[in-house]
């Protein structure tokens, strides 16, 4: 066996190439494994190794084809530096549709400028009410805008349209794109076509946001490797993101239906998918039509290939059985006994314990052990805004679930923190989705001493249906403004009670994302610390 203590120089013949390379210690083991030891034992040993065990489950169903050459070689002779996609848009006419203040829109249209395409970027607020977006952009010459509305002439001879998360799917400026033979992309399946690097994809309605954090977190400190997080991240533009692609990376997307969608126009899957759970959502965008959000959802595993992996719940999965029929890919069924009881975890409830199942057997399916998977869950602090204990005043915890924008996630947040003193002060309310509100309602009896609500139209409708409960029990009392829930809920909450922020609401009745009303929670609880 070669010695591992020092760099040595290679040559090989590789495809009719004569390859050099200088081994680094850790790689000399694995250049040991393609050309010296027999593949019966490379099939055993491979597990061993540290950087590459992230491709193990590939590379075994490539051995067991014998292709052990070429596979591992691929992984031996990855690039240091990052790999440059300039070319894939330099001189290109491309339309951004959609720049948002998130972050994400102003990312990509800049990626597109720095390498060199022509940017149209256009949206249908003003540049009044993008004046942050649009003053970043204003640095590249090549960046054109088109704002305060569409206009069909840019979406006809360009090259490409970057689509936005969110534009309606019937919109009729994508409608005209596509009968002018316009190719249509979403940033985050731009990124995984392009890159070609191995990708593990999340999605559901509630939990993909844990998952993918669990799932990153583990990875990362168990290989020490940079391992790429993207999709449905805070202020990522997953275009910006190739800037960090090697051909060793690997990427975890949290994927929402739009950015889903566009995985179908691209026809293609993530290798290794994890679909938490499916529960109503965005049903004003999908004018209540189930079917049609699941068709979204559904493209992160519809394109699969053999190869891939499929771990889902049962629920999920007899509903995919019935709109895919046959997968011929690996199908992994995971449930809350999945996860041994002796696992702790630093987030409360039964549903954040499903969630860290569906964590481990997504990392079970990249060779990890278990050994591995549960040490690095042990160091997972949890989420912003998913039922993150920010504080404990005056013996009252504070607890910010600014992320669950569902009634449904908000009953999981009260089932997780109630153990049966009804001591909760909920802080709720927002913008309607149009969904139904009988459980909440029942929760919100059972669990809550007191409930607050901030203005919004579900906020309307909760607060009809919870005063036509004839409910003696509980206080609802509706404010003006966050800063007023916040000074409410100090003034409810006595020693040993709970203040949960957790909103069953979007919030576009007061604010411009949800990212900016988790802000104004955080700053309003830090005055009481």
């Amino acid at each position: 066996m070669v010695d591992l203590e020092n760099n040595d120089r290679r040559e090989y013949i590789f495809e009719n190439t004569l390859v050099v390379q200088i081994l680094e210690p850790g790689q000399r083991l694995l250049s040991w494994l393609i050309f010296d030891c027999p593949l019966t034992a490379a099939s055993q040993i491979v597990s061993i190794f540290h950087k590459f065990k992230i491709l193990g489950n590939l590379l075994r169903k490539c051995l067991v084809l014998g292709q052990k050459v070429s596979f591992i070689f691929k992984a031996l002779c990855t690039s240091i530096t990052p790999m440059d996609f300039s070319e894939q848009f330099k001189g290109k006419k491309i339309t951004v549709m959609g720049l948002g203040l998130l972050g994400r829109g102003v990312g990509d249209a800049a990626y597109l400028a720095e390498c060199g395409a022509e940017v149209t970027v256009t949206d249908l607020k003003s540049e009044e009410q993008l004046t942050d977006s649009v003053e970043k952009l204003k640095l590249y010459p090549n960046v054109r805008f088109a704002l305060n509305g569409h206009k069909e002439e840019d979406f006809e001879n360009v090259d490409m349209v970057l689509v936005a998360a969110g534009v309606p799917f019937d919109s009729p400026y994508l409608a005209h794109a596509h009968k002018a033979g316009v190719p249509l992309k979403q940033s985050a399946a731009l990124f995984a076509e392009l890159s070609g690097i191995p990708i593990i994809g999340v999605t559901g309605t509630r939990g993909k946001s844990t998952v993918t954090a669990m799932v990153h977190h583990v990875l990362s400190v168990t290989t020490g490797e940079h391992i790429i997080k993207g999709g449905n991240v805070r202020g990522v533009s997953n275009l910006q993101l190739l800037k960090e692609v090697k051909e060793d990376s690997l990427a975890v997307l949290e994927l929402d239906s739009w950015q889903l969608q566009g995985f179908g126009w691209a026809g293609i899957s993530p290798q290794i998918v994890v679909f938490t759970n499916f529960m109503p959502d965005h049903m004003n965008y999908y004018k209540n039509d189930m079917d049609a959000y699941f068709t979204d959802k559904a493209n992160i595993f519809l394109h699969q290939k053999e190869s891939g992996v499929f771990i889902t719940v049962p629920e999920v999965f007899e509903r995919a059985k019935k709109m895919a029929g046959t997968l011929g890919q690996e199908v992994v069924l995971v449930d809350d006994s999945t996860l041994p009881e002796d696992v702790l975890l630093s987030m409360p409830g039964e549903h954040n314990r499903l969630n860290a199942a569906l964590a481990v057997a997504a990392l079970r399916a990249v060779s990890l052990t278990d050994e591995e998977i549960f040490t690095g869950l042990a160091s997972f602090s949890g989420v912003e805004g998913r039922l993150q204990l920010l504080t404990t005043v005056d013996n009252v915890r504070i607890y910010n679930d600014n992320n669950a924008t569902t009634p449904q996630a908000t009953v999981a947040a009260l089932e997780a923190l109630d153990v049966g003193n009804k001591n909760i002060v909920l802080i709720a309310g927002g913008a309607d989705k149009g969904l139904e509100l009988l459980q909440l309602t029942a929760a919100i009896r059972e669990h809550c001493k007191q409930t607050i609500l901030i203005p919004g139209t579900g906020t309307e409708r909760l607060l009809a249906a919870l005063e036509g409960g004839n409910s003696t029990v509980n206080r609802t009392i509706a404010v003006e403004d966050l800063q007023q829930a916040v000074e409410e809920a100090r003034l409810a909450a006595k020693n040993g009670d709970i203040i949960l922020f957790s909103p069953a609401f979007s919030s576009f009745s007061q604010y411009n994302n949800e990212y900016e009303r988790n802000d104004e929670f955080v700053e309003l609880v830090k005055k009481y610390e």
